[in-house]
């Protein structure tokens, strides 16, 4: 969304400063940069996603390489949410999940804040009950 923001307003500063030709290819140039940064925002935003399952958490991602996490929630050693100033402007929050492993990059961004804390809440019980279990 950002990327077509610059992209109408280069546009109409093009189109009011008159003169010559070279605002128009500018603006013709961002239009088309902006529509390819819109479609690869896009793409990216829809390959997330996530399951909670009975034991565990799938976690999907990638656009051109796909990876799928699955996280045991009795691995699970603690759930942070984070917003930074532009998901909080947008009222969303990222999920991060911390295991035992440091390698584990286990995150759900983009998620509405009510839902990254019921999540969180949700994630935190399943966590103990199943760590309580073993």
């Amino acid at each position: 969304m950002p990327a077509l923001v610059a992209a109408v307003l280069l546009t109409v500063a093009g189109a009011t400063s008159g003169g010559s030709s070279a605002p128009y290819g500018l603006a013709a140039v961002s239009l088309v940069v902006g529509a390819i940064l819109l479609r690869y925002v896009g793409s990216r935003y829809r390959s997330w996603g996530y399951a909670e399952r009975q034991d565990d958490l799938l976690i999907r991602r990638g656009v051109m390489f796909a990876r799928l996490s699955v996280v045991p929630y009795g691995r699970m050693q603690f759930i942070d949410v984070t917003a930074g100033p532009l998901e909080r402007s947008f009222g969303l929050a990222t999920v991060r999940l911390h295991t035992a492993a440091a390698a584990t990059d286990a995150r759900i961004p983009g998620l509405e804040r009510e839902e990254a804390a019921r999540l969180r809440d949700s994630l935190a019980e399943l966590g103990e009950a199943q760590a309580a279990g073993l």
